[in-house]
């Protein structure tokens, strides 16, 4: 299959760049895209919470009050989980494992699905070079205005390319990262997405 190509101006080319069907022609799987995205943001979490248990909590050993007598129900001490101020009953623990297991296979499967939807509503576009000449945000933010990306827009490229990487810094809907890096959330997130041509054969590469 052939896919459109733009100039570095967001002109239409006059050839097109020829892609493997089976990386940018894939049918559309909603829930391999969801296995794949859920478990991308899964594997990318870090256990930080953590709450006290009633072996943890500050309290004292003592009874609070008779065992016979006051009408109460009987209570040992203050760190039962059913007191105020008392341990949790099952604390979130630090060392908690949020990790969800997506097969190798599954995903590059799923970064197809989501790479051909991507063609399918036309929110990808191949261009022949996208570069700045100095890094500078504010020339960055022009050049993906004139190509009519207002919206917001992730930015593949073939090789790492400094200029671009510091202009981007400072803008919120605009990411650029090299192909090899391309994540399912990234690419699901944006609006809109443009690719280099070595990028595109670097996705192909990798999903193949």
């Amino acid at each position: 299959m052939e896919l459109k190509l733009i100039d570095k101006n967001g002109k239409p080319a006059k050839k097109g760049v020829t892609v493997s069907e089976d990386t940018f022609g894939r049918e559309f799987n909603e829930a391999l895209v969801h296995q794949v995205v859920v478990g991308y943001m899964a594997n990318a979490r870090t256990a930080t919470r953590a709450q006290k248990g009633r072996d943890t909590v500050a309290h004292t050993t003592h009874k609070p009050y008779a065992q016979k007598g006051t009408g109460n129900a009987r209570a040992g001490m203050s760190s039962s989980p059913i007191w105020r101020g008392g341990g949790r009953a099952f604390p979130n623990s630090p060392n908690e494992n949020f990790s969800h297991k997506v097969n190798r296979k599954a995903y590059r499967a799923g970064m197809q699905t989501i790479l051909s939807e991507l063609v399918r509503q036309e929110r990808l576009s191949v261009v022949e070079e996208f570069s700045v000449d100095t890094p500078k945000t504010k020339a960055l933010a022009e050049k993906i205005k004139g190509m009519g990306y207002a919206g917001g827009v992730l930015v593949l490229t073939d090789s790492f390319n400094e200029n671009l990487y510091l202009s981007s810094r400072n803008l919120t809907n605009v990411m650029v990262v090299e192909a090899q890096f391309a994540d399912p959330v990234s690419l699901v997130r944006f609006p809109n997405v443009v690719a280099t041509e070595g990028a595109v054969k670097k996705l192909e590469e990798m999903l193949a």
